[in-house]
């Protein structure tokens, strides 16, 4: 069974920031998606669950209501280990080329006083959200995203390295 793409970052190594995950083409369009990442995996605690989901609405609503890029939106989502998030866009743009519109959408957060689609009609889970929480990640990531603006490893993806052998074996390098 082949490995997935997003197996093959090295996870060790990376930081928050914004990453070009893929891209790919469904019929005649580029499509990207992005890896949004707030915290260090395996090394800073994952993202409060509630904290989370209230996250994914406020800000999927902000993307989808974006006057300049809402018609770009494909997706914006949760990754299972709750360090981030990825988004997928239309197009193929670097990663710098989103950095206003993920600095905006994470400051929008804090504008934010109820949670967008948290009925029970709307929402799986209505009652799993927490916007103190999610006000204090969103904050806590869009000024570091600003702190780091000319820190061009807040754009760099780190891979792993595959070893293949004679035989087509994979391995990584530790």
């Amino acid at each position: 069974m082949n490995l997935i793409p997003s197996f093959s970052v090295d996870h060790t190594a990376i930081i928050p920031g914004i990453f070009v995950s893929r891209t790919d083409t469904v019929g005649e369009n580029m499509v990207t998606t992005y890896d949004i990442r707030l915290t260090r995996p395996n090394r800073e605690p994952a993202v409060d669950v509630g904290a989370m989901h209230s996250l994914e609405h406020i800000i999927a609503t902000f993307l989808r209501n974006d006057v300049q890029w809402k018609d770009e939106v494909i997706y914006w989502g949760p990754m299972g280990c709750l360090t981030g998030f990825y988004l997928i866009l239309k197009g193929n743009r670097p990663a710098q080329e989103i950095y206003d519109l993920i600095v905006s959408a994470f400051q929008s957060v804090n504008e934010v006083q109820r949670v967008p689609g948290t009925t029970p009609r709307n929402c799986g889970h209505y009652l799993m959200h927490n916007l103190g929480m999610a006000k204090w990640y969103a904050r806590r990531f869009a000024d570091y995203l600003v702190k780091n603006s000319g820190n061009t490893e807040i754009f760099t993806y780190p891979k792993t390295e595959r070893l293949t052998t004679d035989d087509g074996q994979h391995f990584y390098d530790s």
